[in-house]
């Protein structure tokens, strides 16, 4: 089924738009929240979750891209899953490797927003994201925002790991670079 004829299910407020997103999505959105999570049963109750905040949120938000906001619902709710657990114990996975690799760029400050807001160097980083090619860009949203492996990166785009290790590296030098000229301090 078409995104457009989903979104009026939902404005039509017809539960069959949960049942047709779970169809076209529910997979993308187990993958997002295993890549964080690293499990199997947490991931599905992301996938409901998901489901259930996009039925609540649609109206009044008519997304323009229904894959990208369940993508951006599934992240954060896998987000506050990881940190939930993982107040109790250190969690395994990528996810503690993905913030690793980005603390070289923002600074390790307790008091960012004093520095810039979080929505402005939300606005900076996707700029700079923007300015990338299409092959880098897209390998920094897998790695940094849906938090694939290096492996699974290297196997999509036909790539050595290590090929993938050193353009996520440069990538990183680069947004360095580009948030200190933005005004931004990195440590």
């Amino acid at each position: 089924m078409e995104d457009n004829l989903i979104l009026e299910l939902y404005w039509n407020r017809d539960f069959s738009a949960i049942d047709e997103t779970a169809k076209k999505y529910g997979r993308y959105c187990f993958v997002i929240s295993e890549n964080i999570l690293c499990n199997r049963e947490d991931s599905e109750e992301c996938v409901n979750d998901t489901l259930l905040n996009a039925w609540n949120s649609i109206p009044p938000h008519r997304p323009q891209n229904l894959c990208m906001y369940l993508a951006k619902i599934c992240r954060n709710v896998a987000f506050n899953r990881y940190n939930s657990k993982s107040a109790n114990k250190r969690g395994k996975g990528e996810l503690p490797l993905v913030l690793d690799e980005l603390s070289e760029c923002v600074s390790t400050s307790s008091d960012v927003e004093s520095q810039f807001s979080a929505e402005e160097l939300g606005r900076i980083v996707n700029l700079f994201v923007r300015s990338q090619s299409l092959r880098d860009r897209n390998i920094f949203v897998r790695r940094y925002f849906f938090g694939e492996t290096v492996s699974v990166i290297a196997e999509k785009y036909s790539m050595t790991e290590n090929h993938v290790m050193v353009v996520l590296s440069r990538i990183r030098k680069k947004l360095k670079t580009y948030l200190t000229k933005e005004g931004y301090f990195c440590e």
